[in-house]
């Protein structure tokens, strides 16, 4: 019994001691290219773990409005949005879309309806921001409208393939986005290049709704889309400001984007 608890003393000491030590460490004995290394590993996966808690709280709504992709988080961001897991994420909300609107049961009346903004929701602009820091820069205002009339924007696949599945199942689409009315004709271009047609009606910004917050302007013609007599199943939109506000939706659809935020 001595020896043990003679044992557990030196223990102790040993512990309590180790910070004062004066040995070098390990990685101080190290080589120095070793050391960098090392030092880069785990800035990286540090960068790796920030980021990834970054855009949670993007997607989440928690990180309140920003204006720019964090310096450290670029790469991150780049890998995510042209990666496997943003097509998988997109892929799995298009999939419960579709699930929800299978169980509703479409009267065939045509009041049926859903709502869909149309960036990084139904088109992608991941080519240019691909060439403009994938959300690190300043938003630019001018080049992005130039990108608008190059009408050159892909279709996000998942959400052509629920716009399409909404069709056969007989709702009315409604296409609800922050453009501009000048940019109405090079948008209707642009989606039907990418294999959307037939929508209802293409709600674009007027005169009267410049400056508005879009969560209140899409909020406004979401409530002239119900006073029409339709019912708002379902709305798809990547924006928590294409969500939330009044005249919503039975049923909101989150697509994710750590590229910008729109209050």
């Amino acid at each position: 019994m001595a020896f043990i608890q003679w044992g557990l003393v030196t223990l102790v000491v040993i512990l309590s001691a180790g910070p004062t030590w004066s040995a070098p460490s390990i990685i101080q004995m190290m080589p120095e290219k070793d050391t960098t290394l090392l030092d880069a590993d785990v800035r990286l996966k540090s960068d790796h773990l920030f980021c990834s808690s970054w855009r949670f709280t993007v997607e989440t709504n928690d990180a309140g409005a920003w204006t720019r992709v964090p310096a450290r988080c670029v790469d991150f961001v780049k890998e995510y949005i042209t990666g496997d897991l943003y097509a998988s994420e997109l892929e799995a909300v298009a999939a419960n879309a579709a699930d929800y609107a299978r169980a509703i049961g479409v009267s065939g009346d045509g009041r049926d309806a859903w709502v869909f903004d149309i960036d990084e929701t139904l088109l992608s602009n991941v080519p240019y921001y691909a060439v403009n820091g994938f959300g690190s820069h300043i938003f630019d205002e001018a080049s992005f409208n130039e990108w608008v009339e190059l009408t050159e924007a892909p279709a996000i696949g998942p959400g052509l393939r629920l716009y399409k599945e909404l069709q056969k199942l007989g709702f009315t689409l409604f296409l609800l986005t922050g453009r501009g009315e000048y940019q109405r004709h090079a948008t209707e271009r642009n989606l039907m290049y990418a294999g959307f047609t037939n929508w209802e009606k293409l709600i674009v910004r007027g005169n009267t709704d410049k400056g508005k917050p879009a969560s209140v302007f899409k909020s406004e013609k979401r409530k002239e889309i119900e006073d029409a007599g339709y019912i708002i199943h379902g709305s798809s939109g990547d924006q928590w400001s294409d969500l939330m506000g009044f005249a919503l939706a039975r049923r909101s659809f989150k697509l994710p984007n750590p590229l910008y935020h729109i209050a």
